[in-house]
Formats: structure tokens, C-alpha cells, sequence
């Protein structure tokens, strides 16, 4: 057909009846401003006007510097949609004609060129503030309003003109160019304006900011629906992982204290001067201040659900048209436009398009609000807290828990349940128009399958409820695990010497048996809601068409069938939906938070001081000494009286507590808190507190970090840096609540001396002194002893000395007691030497990491690090989750993999079977060879529903049952690996990293990956069977699959890294934020005293902050990543339509499987995102997998060996050491050489030497718990390095240094393996000098001991440990330094028990204190891991030169 822009007409240029009569010319005007744009802006766009552009200099090309920005946006937008109407009514119009006729759809097209280079070219004038550039624009609107309105009004001439859809099409263009004019005009008015008066134009402050980064509310309309903005942070991750500095700082309109100022002033403003006492409603608070972007949310929200109908409505036209299509007439309706298959396609794309942007933007707004809410709410509890009177946390009305609970639970659910929000209104609406539809497609049948998934909404909301209920009984479960499993962690050491790990790990698996009963109904309850979710609309479906059927005597249209099909998955995901949202709902119920928010503050106090002298505060535990400081610190609630400063409002007061409390700070973030740095007195404070050889010790000296996150320092330790807290502040008063409870005397005095008197005194600064410590009264200028909360006696001590000889008396005689313990061993050399030996462990283990990369023994978190990789970095970890499938069992995999394919086979072969049905009805006559037919399809059909159904049902069960399977296995090698792993393993390897394992990331295990990998087979498996129905019935779907598929693996491939990364970044960024608060709430009085308040106000401002800037960027990466797959999606749709249309019309495949194809067109679009998603969920959950597989391949030790031991070994005791040398790990040097020596049955051994000589080390070869390379150790004529583990360690009892005592009973920390009677135990606690305090103990035997034994003094838990080795009938006793942690008295006792009643047995004493191993038999002293002395110790002790000597010299 030739081309011509009027026809071939020979009338067509003819002008007799003037210009303006032809058509053709009114269409050739029309171009005229088209050209016009084009001629002006292309020169311009392309050779740059950037030399001209704006002198304020800012890092972002965001800043909109013009009015109405969105609106000209918007009716852009419109403008671009009118013009495709218009070009798509042309092109129908000219399929009439004979001869092709350009005009009718040139002007459309050159329209849509024209805006769309109208909005580029605004777009950079824009950026770079050009406004002089605008007039082009200007001129454009003006010429095409003129032209557009001289072919309207050429048009209205027309009687027949109102059926034609072009008039209507040209009216819109009209408006839409007159308004665009005027916002033109109103750019150009404010810009000359403000020329005129010289104002200077200036960016938002935001912009202005280097920090910022998050540029949502800045870029364009389009950036923000698209997410374009993010690009270069999402590509940029693909080649440097994503750090906070990448992410910057949020805008100011969405920092906590911006919001928080908005909730506290909607909060106050409930508040009337009529009732002040009323109590504001925290719900009415949240509408005032964040109730219109929820608004603007559901309103984005309704539009899409509107435009969701568009689909099956859409493919019910164009199956229907395809079978009946007619010619159009030149003027065309829009009814008959509406009739035409192509044009149904082309809206069915823009209107997946726009629901889909309307969607996303729904979601972003919702979320955006939610964490704006989130961090007002944050800092309104965090206010609460700061003002919280000490009564409240200490009588428990406000615990520590119930605080952690408000900050990481309640507040989060009130945001979930604001994200949910906009569904709550919206579903109704959804529902009901979903059913409107149904019953316009189906008739009354529709209304029995819409029913069917009414009825069994009730079901999943039973089902949500449940899966609720059992989740927190798993949490119960699963933290008594991790306590018992913490337990065994931490006396690990003693585990192995006395052989106890199995039944120490039965114990744990008893409880793991709970909890994993408590996960297979949660796995159940699970399935049951996924199987609700498959299978409600395959029974909706089967109900519909088997009624539809009964009803009208045949089956549907194929355009009826898949109309509804559509319709059926539209309304399942709202009524599914509305279980969750109404859980959230009743959750969120903010009771506890508006009762936390009315709850009291502490009272405020005003005072007078003391003069600047030292007071000491004395008197018996609990007489009221802490309580007058916290008093004079207004911490505590007067009843009448006060406490009266110099001052009106009291200063700032340096406050040591007397429980130590530390910041997670570095250790000189802690000492000088928040006060400027002088190098001068840091020096001198830690010099004063004896800080120095403990900083020396830590890795990073005084840069470690320290507290919850960092290194557990001892209580000393701790005491020490809160007490140089104080002494480094720079203020007038001082107050130290007994700083020397947690410290030896030597440094008692040394800390009193420097710190106190000299320090402190030479500064002139007021102190007050809470002390047990009377020796030091002689320096007190006033002394207040106190009893029973009042005070007993005032004064100095020359005044109480001569006016109270009796209290000065009792003084006396508790002096000379304390004096007594100058002899105890300092117990800070013990916390340096445990401290010294936990990094010497760390430094071993740096130095094999640096030395063998490769040893996948020494797994450390550094693995879970990312790699700057590229390639690294995007692969999915396979062999992890061939590892976590095989975990679960080959044949469940096998069944999973089975059951999953034969589920989508089924569903597919049901709507391949109704498109071939429906496609016979629509095709045949009602014959009764049809009747049959149709019958028999029917029954078919119910049959593979009804195989559908029951595939749902098994497909559901096996992935959650794969899961469990692979978590049960999972941690049962675990647990048997690490408990019996060698003891080295656990000094290389902190704690906290193994508890991770058995916390943490089995909970990943237990819960969170089976659900994501079901959803991940489910969605992949729907776009995989919907492409492959979609090119089995159009192969020609294939050409335009491979670009898509391409643009596909670019996007999750860039999206995956990014999000893993924004993960890391949320999960890293709360943990701090959650710290800051149970830190503040721990620290109250202290940071009220310090007058702090503002500083950790600011701090807690900013981690808010942080973590919700990573937590933003994270969901608009998301929103990044859907939008792109969503319009994907729709090109999907519309090259599906496309093809389908272009093979039916080539009599390729009938009308039915068109619907067919659509329909699953539209399922591939709901489902992309999901599979890109679950994907990169996946990949962070297997790294649960990673790290614990790794701890799997840790070296066990041997307890397999078959050697025949005698029942009674070791019967004599007799100990032979012959060339012994020992190492930790082969990679280590030795810490024993060559060691020979002979022990005599029942002997009584002393072993010593200095700290690192070794003597620890020949303890642990004794239960050959070390590396033995050379030489052996013989007992009893048997080499114990051939004998199991178990026995060996079994034979053989120890009491180790720290004394170990597990949660349950005294019965069962004496005797685990309940091997003895009553009675034994009895003796030996009669032994141990126990029996009486056991016996007053309620259920005496059976008297609970708590987690670590703390309802025990140290002294008594020692005690219990010699009875357990009593308990434990052995010819071979080792002490491992057992006295080096209790008082004399417990001292005494010990040492009494082991010459009486371990007398007949071999004693080796390895001793802290010199003085206790005096009398020994036999002495070996030890220097370097060599042995250099073996005497008795009188002989040893004559000989002045010898090491003993020395030994016994320095420690006197």
C-alpha cells in the first residue's frame, strides 16, 4: 500500500471549501508545533548549554529549582497516554482506508515525540536553572493549544461529532495544553519576580549537605516512581561492598528528632488547659502527625487495585474480540476501539504499568512513614527513660526486659502494622469489586466460588493465630537450649576432665527434642497456611465451573473462563492477606506503650552541698549508704526533708556506682565520657586507678572496645575504668560508692593513696566516699556512720573516738581483720593472668590464620566477610545449599524436587485442559455427541483440581519437613562436634562466635529458610511453567524472551549484592541502637549525675538515624528491584499478547489457549520480583548454613578406642613422667620439654613456678587434654596416651581454679551419671563442711542452683567442687591452683580435707600461693616449661640459691 499523508483521493488536497474544511490540512497544522520543538530543543540538547549553568555549586543534580514541578509531571504523563490513544485510533481508522492516510495517526505520533522531548528538555533546563530556555516550552503549549483548538473546533462543527472518541480525544489535548501553558506562565511569573527583587536563589538545606544521600524526595517524578536515583549505588555495590559512609545521612524531614517533635507536639496538643491531668491517646497522636502520606498511600493503593482489575478484564476482551472481531468505521466510538484486540493489549501493558508504579509508590510512602513513625516513637521512649525515677527499675514496676521489649517488639509491630495499613481499607474494596466482576462473568456461579474462599479466610486467620502461639512456644524452647548449651560453653574445661560431655549433650538434645516437637507443629501449621494459599483458588475455580455447569446445562467461554481465573488469584491474596493485617492489628495495640508513656518520671530535687572536703560514708550492707548519695543525687523520692546545694541547680557530679557500669565504647571513650581529651591528666588518672598494666594486655590498648559487644574485662577491671571516669571529669564533687568492693587491698591502697588523696584532694575537689574499708577513716576530714537508713554518728574521727568509744572500738576490731588479708594473693594478678591468657589464645590464632589460610579448623567470622570479588560477590552459594538439602536427606529432596514439579505439571495441565474445553464449547453447536463431550471434559477437570489440591497439600509438607530434617541433623553434629572438640578449639574460638551457631543462626535454620526456599520453588517454578505455556502456544514469544531474559539476569544479578549488603547494613546498624538503650536504662543514675542526658539523647538520635537510613535504602532497593521486574513483567504481557494475536490471525491455535497465555503472562508479572527476592533472602540464610557447616569440619578428639582397661585403675596412684613435651597445636611452640619425674602412690605433690612456666599445662597432659608429642605419662604401669578419653578422664579428679556449677540441683552438680546413693553424697558434703547448710536448704538434695551457681558465694561453690571430686572415688586428686579465688577460711578448710581425707590418695597440688605447698613431699618447680627443681620442699627451702626459694622470698 503506497504511502501518502491525505490519500489517494483525488479530492483529498483539495482546498474549494477553504483551508480549514480539509482534515488533512487541520492534521498537517497540527504538526507544525511538533516540528517547531523539535527544530529548537534538538540543537540545544545535543551541543549543551552547561557552560551557563547555575553558579551555586552542589554535589547532587537534583535540586528542582522551578514551581509546579510535579504537576507539569503529571500532565505530561496524561499528555503522553491521550497521544497514544490518539495514534491508536488512528491506526484502526487507517486500517479502514483503502490507501494509507498518515495524517490520521503522524500528529499523534509526532505528538508523543514531542512531549516526550518536552520533558527531557524541561528536565535539564531544570537541573541546571536556566530559566530563559522555558520560553521555547512556552512558545510550544501556546502553538499547539491554538492548533489543537482549531481542529476541536472544526470538529464541533459536526453534527454526528459526539460518537466520535476523536472528539473527545482532541477536547483532553486541548485541556491538557492549556494547563500546561499555564503552568508555563506561572514558572516564567514567580522567575521574574524574583528577579526583579533580587532574591537569591538557594537550595534545600538537604542538598546543600554532603552527608546526604537518600534522594527520593528530591529527583523528579520519574526517578521517584522508577528508583532511578539508586542506580549508582546498586551497580556501584557490584564492584565495592556498601559501607554506611556510601549511604550518608537521611533528609531533615525524616531524622528522628524531626519526627519526633511532630508526635511529641500532636501528643501535648491533647492536653487542654481545661483538663491537663487527661491522658493523650498515642493512637490519636500518630494520625495527627503521620495520618496524610497513610492517606496518599491508600490512595496510590486504591488506584492500583483498581488497575488490577484492568487484567482479566482485558483478557476477557481480547479472547472474545479474537473470536468475533469486526471491521471499524472511520470515525470510530470508543466502544469500538474498545472491541479491537491490539488496542485491548496496548492497555492492558499501560495499565500494568501504571498499577504496578501506583503499587510500588504505595509501598514506599507506607514504609517511608513507618520508619519516620518508628524513630519519633524511639526517641519519645527514649525521653521517658532518661526521666524514669530510680524507683521504677528498682522495685521491677519498669524492667530492663519490659524496656527492650517497647524498643525491639512493640514499636516494630506498630510499623508492620502502619505498612499493612493501607490494605486494610483497600481489601474491602478489592473484595467487593472482585465479586461485582465475578458475578458479571459467571452469573450467579461465581458467587459459590466466591464463597468458598470467604469461608475459608476464617481457616488461615485460625491457622496465623496458631503458627502465632507455637512460635512463642519454640522461643521458649529454644532459649532454654541456648542457656544450657551457654552453661556447657562456659565449663567446658571441666566437662572434659571429669568426662561428662555426653551427658551434659543429652541434656541439651532432650531439650532440642522439645523445641524440635514444638518446630514440626509450626512446620505443620506452616504447610497448612502455604497449602491454603495454592489450593483456595483451585477450589474456588472448581466450585464456579462445576455450578456454572449444573446451572447452564454446558461450560463457560474461554473469555468467561480465564476472566475468572484472573479474578480468582486477584481476590486470594487480599483475603489471605487480611488474616496477617488483623493479627498486626490486635498486636499492635499499644497498651503497654501509652502505660510506659505515662508512667512517672523521677521527682525533681534542689540542693545545698558539702564544702570541699573528704567524706566517708560507713555503716553495715544494706544500713542506707548508696541510698543518701542517690538521694543527694535526687534518685530517690523524698518523703519530707531535702538534700541543699550551694547552688540552686546542682553542677555536674563525677559519680562512681558501686555496680560498675561501662559504655560499648573503647576503654578511653569510657574514662573520659563525652569530655575533651588532655594526654596530661589521662595519664595520671590511669596511673592512679592502675589501669595501665591491664590497657597493656588488651589487643588494641586503650582503642579496644569493652562491654556487651567487646572484651569481658573481670569486676576489678570494670570498677577500675568507671572509678577513673569519675576522677577524669572535671567537677567540683566526686562521689564514689564502694570502689574497693570489687579490688584487693594492694590495689585498695594504691587507688586511696594516688587516686583519692592525691588526686582528687590536690584538685580540691568535694569528695564523698561510700566505703566497707575502715583503715582508711584516718584520712576522712568528716566521717557519717550510718544503721538502719538513719545516721548513727557524725563527726571526725578524733569526735567519734572520743564521744562513742564503743562504735570506735567495733571500728578497731574490724580493721585488724582486714589488716589479716594483706596476705591473701592479689586477686588482680589472677584477672590479668586469665585476661593475658585469653589473648595470648587469640595472637596463637592470628598467627595460624596468617600462617595457613587454608585450615578450616580455625573458622573464624572473618570468612563471612565480604570479598571484594566481583565475581565472588554475585555467585550464588551452591554448595551451601546442596549442603543444606542433602542435611535434610536424599530421599525428602528427592520427594520435594518430585512433588513440586508434579504440582505445577498438574496445575498447568488444568488450565491447559480449560482452555481446550472452553475453546469446543465457544466452536460447537449443542449436539448430544457435544454433550457427552462436555461431560466427560467436566469430570476430567474435577478430576485434576482435585490431584491439584492434594499435590498443594503434599508439596507444602515436604519443604517444611525437608527443613526441620535438615535443622535437626544440622545441629546434632553441631553439638556433637563442638562438645567434643578439643579444649584448644575453645580458647582460639570466642564464645560469643560458637553461641552464635547455636543461636542465631539455627534459628535461621530452624525457621526462617525452609519458608523462603518453599517460596522461592513456588515462584521460580510459576514463571518458568507460565513462559513455557506462553511459548508452547506462541514459539514466536521466544524472540522477544531472550532481551528480557537478559535485562532479567542484569538486574538480579546487580540487585543481589546490593541487598545483601543494605541487609548486613540494617542488621549491624540495630544492634547498637538496641545496646544504647538497655545501656541507658542500666547507667540512669549515672548519666543524670554526670548531667549527660543531652549527649546520650543525641547519640541515640543519631543510631536511630543510621539504622533507619540503611533501613530506608534497603527498602528502596526493593522498591528498585520490583518496579523494574514489574515492568518487565508487562512487556512480558504485551509480547504475549502480541503473539498471540499475530498467531490466531494466522489460524495457529484457537481463541481459548489465548486466554490461556495471558493469563499466565499476568502470573509471571506477580511472580518475577518474588523469585529475584526469595533468591537474595536465600543467600543471606545460607550463610547461617556456612558458618555452622564450618564449625563441622572442626578436628574431634579421639573417644573411639577399644583398649581393655581394669575396673579398679588406677588403683595405686604411682605417676611416672618420662621425656615429656607438650604443645597446644602443632603450629605452637612447646610449653613443657622434657620433663621426667616419679610420683609415689599417695604422695602429696606441689607444682609451681612463675606465671607461663607450664605448670597449668602438666595438669591438662594428666587428662591428655594437650598435644603430647614426645615422651609419656604412665599411671599405673598404663601409658595414658592409649587409653579412650573416657576412661582415662573418668579414673582421674580435678578441682580447677574457678570453681563451675551447672543449673539443677546439688544432687546432680555432685554426681551427673547418678552413679552414688544418698549417702556417699552426704559424706562428701559432710567432708566439704556443707552438710548443715545443705540441709537447711529447702529439698536439701534436690535445693536448686542457679545458672553459674551465684546463689552460692564463691567460697561455698569451691567447696561443692572438692566434694564432687570426693564424690568421685579416685586415687589420683589434681588442684589446679583451687585457692587461688576464696578466702582463708574456705582455704583452710580445703587444705584440712585433703590431709585427712584424701590421705590415702595421690595428691598434685599446682599452687598460686608458694606458702601453701610448704610441707610437700615432693616439690617440683617448673621455669619455662622446663623442670628445673624436684625436692621435698624443707630441702628445696634450705637451699637459698634454689627457685623455691625465690619463689617463697617474693611472695612473702
Amino acid at each position: 500500500m503506497a504511502l501518502s499523508f491525505c490519500g489517494n483521493k483525488s479530492n483529498a488536497y483539495s482546498v474549494t471549501k477553504g483551508v480549514l474544511n480539509n482534515p488533512c490540512f487541520v492534521d498537517a497544522l497540527n504538526l507544525v508545533p511538533h516540528v517547531f520543538l523539535l527544530f529548537i530543543t534538538f540543537p540545544i540538547l545535543f551541543i549543551g548549554w552547561g557552560s551557563q549553568s547555575s553558579k551555586v555549586q552542589i554535589h547532587h543534580n537534583t535540586w528542582l529549582h522551578f514551581p509546579g514541578h510535579n504537576m507539569r509531571w503529571i500532565l505530561t504523563f496524561l499528555l503522553l497516554l491521550v497521544h497514544v490513544c490518539e495514534f491508536s485510533e488512528g491506526i484502526v481508522c487507517n486500517m479502514v482506508m483503502g490507501t494509507n492516510h498518515l495524517h490520521l495517526f503522524m500528529p499523534a505520533f509526532m505528538g508523543f515525540v514531542a512531549a516526550t522531548t518536552s520533558v527531557i528538555y524541561y528536565h535539564n533546563i531544570e537541573t541546571s536553572n536556566f530559566p530563559k530556555l522555558l520560553l521555547v516550552l512556552f512558545i510550544y503549549w501556546v502553538l499547539a493549544f491554538i492548533t489543537k483548538s482549531i481542529k476541536l473546533w472544526k470538529f464541533a462543527e459536526d453534527k454526528d461529532a459526539s460518537q466520535y472518541l476523536r472528539l473527545y480525544i482532541t477536547a483532553l489535548l486541548v485541556i491538557l495544553y492549556g494547563l500546561l501553558m499555564a503552568v508555563e506562565i506561572n514558572v516564567i511569573r514567580v522567575r521574574v519576580r524574583k528577579h526583579i527583587s533580587r532574591y537569591k536563589v538557594k537550595p534545600p538545606e538537604d542538598l546543600q549537605d554532603l552527608g546526604v544521600r537518600f534522594l527520593q524526595p528530591f529527583v523528579n517524578l520519574l526517578s521517584k516512581a522508577t528508583y532511578w536515583w539508586m542506580n549508582p549505588l546498586i551497580v556501584g555495590a557490584h564492584k565495592r561492598p556498601i559501607e554506611l559512609k556510601k549511604i550518608g545521612k537521611l533528609p531533615i524531614a525524616m531524622r528522628a528528632l524531626t519526627n519526633y517533635l511532630r508526635l511529641k507536639d500532636a501528643y501535648e496538643d491533647q492536653r487542654t488547659p481545661e483538663d491537663p491531668d487527661r491522658s493523650p491517646s498515642i493512637w490519636r497522636s500518630m494520625y495527627r502527625a503521620f495520618g496524610r502520606p497513610i492517606l496518599l498511600s491508600s490512595t496510590f493503593r486504591y488506584l492500583a487495585d483498581l488497575l488490577g482489575f484492568a487484567g482479566p478484564l482485558c483478557i476477557s476482551g481480547i479472547v472474545e474480540q479474537l473470536n468475533c472481531e469486526k471491521d471499524p468505521n472511520y470515525h470510530m466510538s470508543y466502544r469500538e476501539l474498545l472491541e479491537n484486540s491490539s488496542i485491548l493489549a496496548v492497555l492492558l501493558f499501560l495499565a500494568l504499568i501504571l498499577q504496578r508504579t501506583f503499587l510500588q509508590a504505595s509501598y514506599y510512602v507506607t514504609i517511608e512513614t513507618g520508619i519516620n513513625m518508628r524513630g519519633a516513637l524511639l526517641a519519645m521512649i527514649y525521653n521517658k527513660i532518661l526521666r524514669l525515677s530510680t524507683s521504677n527499675m528498682s522495685m521491677g514496676e519498669m524492667t530492663l526486659g519490659q524496656i527492650n521489649n517497647l524498643v525491639a517488639i512493640e514499636t516494630n509491630q506498630l510499623m508492620w502494622f502502619l505498612f499493612l495499613c493501607p490494605n486494610l481499607w483497600a481489601m474491602p474494596v478489592q473484595i467487593v469489586m472482585g465479586i461485582i466482576l465475578l458475578r458479571h462473568f459467571m452469573g450467579p456461579s461465581a458467587l459459590v466460588g466466591a464463597s468458598v474462599i470467604v469461608l475459608l479466610a476464617p481457616v488461615q486467620y485460625l491457622i496465623a493465630t496458631k503458627l502465632a502461639d507455637t512460635q512463642k512456644i519454640t522461643l521458649e524452647h529454644s532459649t532454654d537450649r541456648v542457656k544450657k548449651t551457654t552453661e556447657i560453653l562456659k565449663g567446658i574445661k571441666l566437662l572434659k576432665l571429669y568426662a561428662w560431655e555426653n551427658i551434659f549433650c543429652d541434656s541439651v538434645e532432650e531439650t532440642r527434642g522439645k523445641e524440635l516437637t514444638s518446630l514440626r507443629t509450626f512446620a505443620f501449621y506452616t504447610s497448612m497456611s502455604i497449602f491454603m494459599n495454592a489450593a483456595i483458588p483451585i477450589a474456588a475455580v472448581l466450585a464456579t465451573f462445576v455450578t456454572y455447569h449444573i446451572l447452564n446445562e454446558k461450560g463457560p467461554s474461554p473469555s468467561q473462563a480465564f476472566a475468572a481465573l484472573s479474578l480468582f488469584h486477584i481476590l486470594v491474596t487480599p483475603l489471605f492477606l487480611l488474616s496477617t493485617v488483623v493479627r498486626f492489628a490486635v498486636k499492635a495495640l499499644v497498651r503497654r506503650l501509652t502505660d510506659f508513656l505515662g508512667s512517672l518520671p523521677s521527682p525533681p530535687f534542689s540542693f545545698h552541698s558539702i564544702s570541699g572536703q573528704l567524706t566517708m560514708i560507713v555503716g553495715q550492707v544494706g544500713c542506707g549508704k548508696s541510698s543518701l548519695l542517690l538521694a543527694m543525687l535526687g534518685e530517690m523520692q523524698a518523703i519530707e526533708g531535702g538534700v541543699y546545694w550551694s547552688n540552686k541547680n546542682r553542677n555536674s557530679v563525677a559519680y562512681a556506682a558501686q555496680k560498675s557500669w561501662l559504655l560499648n565504647a573503647t576503654v578511653e571513650e569510657n574514662i573520659t565520657f563525652g569530655s575533651p581529651f588532655n594526654k596530661q591528666r589521662y595519664k595520671a588518672v590511669i596511673d592512679a586507678c592502675s589501669l595501665q598494666p591491664d590497657i597493656d594486655l588488651l589487643p588494641f590498648g586503650d582503642q579496644t572496645e569493652i562491654g556487651e559487644r567487646g572484651i569481658n574485662l573481670s569486676g576489678g577491671q570494670r570498677q577500675r575504668i568507671c572509678v577513673a571516669r569519675a576522677l577524669y571529669q572535671n567537677t567540683n564533687i566526686v562521689f564514689l560508692d564502694d570502689p574497693f568492693s570489687a579490688l584487693d587491698i594492694h590495689l585498695s591502697d594504691h587507688l586511696m593513696q594516688e587516686g583519692i588523696l592525691k588526686f582528687l584532694q590536690d584538685d580540691k575537689r568535694t569528695v564523698v566516699l561510700v566505703t566497707h574499708k575502715l583503715q582508711y577513716l584516718i584520712h576522712a576530714d568528716w566521717i557519717i556512720a550510718m544503721k538502719d537508713g538513719t545516721v548513727l554518728r557524725e563527726g571526725t574521727l578524733k569526735d567519734i573516738q572520743t564521744h562513742d568509744v564503743e562504735l570506735y572500738d567495733h571500728w578497731k576490731t574490724l580493721m585488724n581483720r582486714q589488716d589479716q588479708e594483706l596476705e591473701k594473693v592479689s586477686q588482680t594478678t589472677l584477672e590479668r593472668k586469665t585476661l593475658r591468657r585469653a589473648f595470648y589464645s587469640r595472637e596463637a590464632k592470628n598467627q595460624i590464620d596468617d600462617e595457613d589460610e587454608g585450615d578450616r579448623f580455625l573458622f573464624s567470622e572473618d570468612d563471612d566477610n565480604f570479598s571484594t570479588t566481583t565475581n565472588r560477590r554475585s555467585k550464588i552459594p551452591w554448595k551451601v545449599c546442596w549442603c543444606y538439602l542433602s542435611s535434610g536427606g536424599f530421599f525428602m529432596v528427592f520427594l520435594m524436587i518430585f512433588s513440586k514439579l508434579l504440582k505445577h505439571s498438574v496445575i498447568v495441565a488444568i488450565d491447559y485442559w480449560l482452555a481446550n474445553w472452553t475453546s469446543k464449547i465457544s466452536n460447537s453447536s449443542g449436539t448430544d455427541m457435544y454433550n457427552m463431550s462436555d461431560s466427560y471434559s467436566l469430570l476430567v477437570f474435577i478430576i485434576l483440581c482435585a490431584a491439584g489440591i492434594t499435590l498443594c497439600l503434599i508439596t507444602s509438607l515436604t519443604v517444611e519437613f525437608l527443613g526441620l530434617s535438615a535443622a535437626t541433623n544440622l545441629h546434632h553434629n553441631l553439638l556433637n562436634k563442638i562438645i567434643h572438640a578439643p579444649i584448644r578449639f575453645f580458647d582460639i574460638t570466642p564464645l560469643g562466635q560458637i553461641l552464635n551457631r547455636f543461636s542465631a543462626d539455627t534459628n535461621i535454620i530452624d525457621q526462617h529458610i525452609p519458608s523462603t526456599l518453599e517460596s522461592l520453588t513456588r515462584s521460580t517454578l510459576l514463571c518458568l511453567s507460565g513462559i513455557g505455556v506462553i511459548a508452547s502456544i506462541t514459539p514466536i514469544f521466544l524472540v522477544a524472551l531472550v532481551p528480557l531474559a537478559v535485562a532479567f539476569y542484569f538486574i538480579q544479578k546487580y540487585f543481589r549484592v546490593a541487598s545483601k549488603d543494605l541487609q548486613d547494613l540494617d542488621d549491624s546498624t540495630q544492634l547498637p541502637l538496641l545496646c544504647h538503650f538497655s545501656e541507658t536504662a542500666e547507667g540512669l543514675t549515672t548519666i543524670r549525675a554526670f548531667r549527660h542526658e543531652a549527649r546520650f539523647k543525641q547519640r541515640m538520635l543519631e543510631l536511630t538515624d543510621t539504622n533507619n537510613t540503611a533501613y530506608l535504602f534497603l527498602s528502596a532497593a526493593n522498591r528498585w528491584l520490583e518496579v523494574r521486574t514489574d515492568y518487565l513483567g508487562a512487556v512480558i504481557v504485551l509480547a504475549a499478547a502480541a503473539a498471540s494475536i499475530w498467531s490466531f490471525h494466522y489460524g495457529l491455535h484457537p481463541g481459548g489457549l489465548v486466554g490461556l497465555g495471558l493469563t499466565y503472562a499476568l502470573t509471571v508479572t506477580n511472580y518475577l520480583n518474588w523469585v529475584v527476592r526469595n533468591l537474595a533472602d536465600l543467600e543471606v540464610q545460607m550463610a547461617a548454613v556456612k558458618k555452622v557447616n564450618s564449625f563441622l569440619s572442626t578436628e574431634s578428639e579421639n573417644y573411639e578406642d577399644a583398649s581393655q582397661v581394669p575396673e579398679n585403675w588406677p588403683q595405686d596412684g604411682e605417676i611416672k613422667i618420662q621425656g615429656l613435651c607438650v604443645r597446644y597445636d602443632p603450629m605452637l611452640k612447646p610449653v613443657l620439654k622434657h620433663v621426667n619425674a616419679y610420683i609415689k602412690p599417695g604422695q602429696k605433690v606441689g607444682i609451681c613456678g612463675r606465671t607461663g612456666s607450664g605448670k597449668s599445662s602438666l595438669s591438662l597432659a594428666f587428662f591428655n587434654m594437650v598435644d603430647v608429642f614426645e615422651g609419656k605419662i604412665i599411671i599405673d604401669g598404663i601409658d595414658i596416651c592409649k587409653l579412650p578419653l573416657q576412661t582415662l578422664r573418668s579414673r582421674l579428679s580435678i578441682i580447677l581454679q574457678d570453681p563451675v556449677l551447672f543449673s539443677g540441683s546439688i544432687r546432680f552438680n555432685l554426681d551427673p551419671e547418678k552413679m552414688c546413693t544418698d549417702d556417699r553424697l552426704w559424706e562428701a558434703l559432710e567432708i566439704a563442711q556443707l552438710k548443715n547448710m545443705v540441709k537447711a536448704l529447702p529439698g536439701g538434695l534436690d535445693a536448686v542452683v542457679t545458672e553459674g551457681g551465684e546463689n552460692f558465694s564463691v567460697g561455698q561453690r569451691q567447696l561443692f567442687c572438692l566434694a564432687r571430686a570426693f564424690v568421685r572415688k579416685s586415687s589420683i586428686f589434681i588442684m589446679d591452683e583451687a585457692t587461688a579465688s576464696i578466702d582463708m577460711a574456705t582455704e583452710n578448710i580445703l587444705q584440712k580435707v585433703v590431709m585427712t581425707a584424701f590421705a590415702d590418695r595421690t595428691v598434685v597440688t599446682i599452687a598460686h600461693r608458694v606458702s601453701s605447698i610448704l610441707d610437700a613431699e615432693q616439690v617440683l618447680v617448673f621455669s619455662s616449661g622446663i623442670l628445673v627443681e624436684s625436692d621435698s620442699g624443707p630441702n628445696l627451702l634450705a637451699q637459698e640459691e634454689s627457685l623455691f626459694s625465690v619463689l617463697v622470698r617474693t611472695h612473702k
